[in-house]
């Protein structure tokens, strides 16, 4: 079980590193439709850099067995905000030439980060 959920944070923390490190450098298609759909010019790029830094956060604390669950608990509200946005008027499922591949990624990281949880509260009962 201990190798499982080593491999389960880690998977987590290495998508939450791709997903943060995306959202540095030039605009982002995602906080730029929100914040043109929304009207809340904060998206783009302050929320934008903001989520990266979280994401990132989350991602390092996964890889730390005493801040694990902390770590997915951070993810899980970044992954059902995302999916919120995802489900609004304000963005969508489909998003431009990506498609759904976004909406389904959280989706799938949602249920990654679920596991992680629940493994974690397995483990400490023991």
């Amino acid at each position: 079980m201990t190798i499982l959920r080593w491999v389960l944070a880690l998977t987590l923390a290495a998508f939450l590193l791709f997903m943060g490190a995306q959202k540095f450098g030039t605009d982002n298609i995602i906080f730029a439709t929100i914040a043109e759909n929304s009207g809340i010019a904060l998206f783009e790029p302050q929320i934008r850099v903001m989520v990266g830094v979280v994401e990132i956060m989350a991602a390092l604390m996964l890889t730390t067995p005493k801040l694990r669950t902390n770590g997915a608990r951070i993810a899980l509200l970044l992954l059902v905000g995302a999916i919120g946005f995802h489900l609004s008027p304000w963005l969508g499922i489909n998003v431009g030439e990506l498609g759904n591949s976004l909406f389904m990624m959280a989706i799938g990281a949602l249920i990654l980060t679920l596991a992680v949880l629940l493994l974690e509260r397995l483990a400490a009962k023991k």
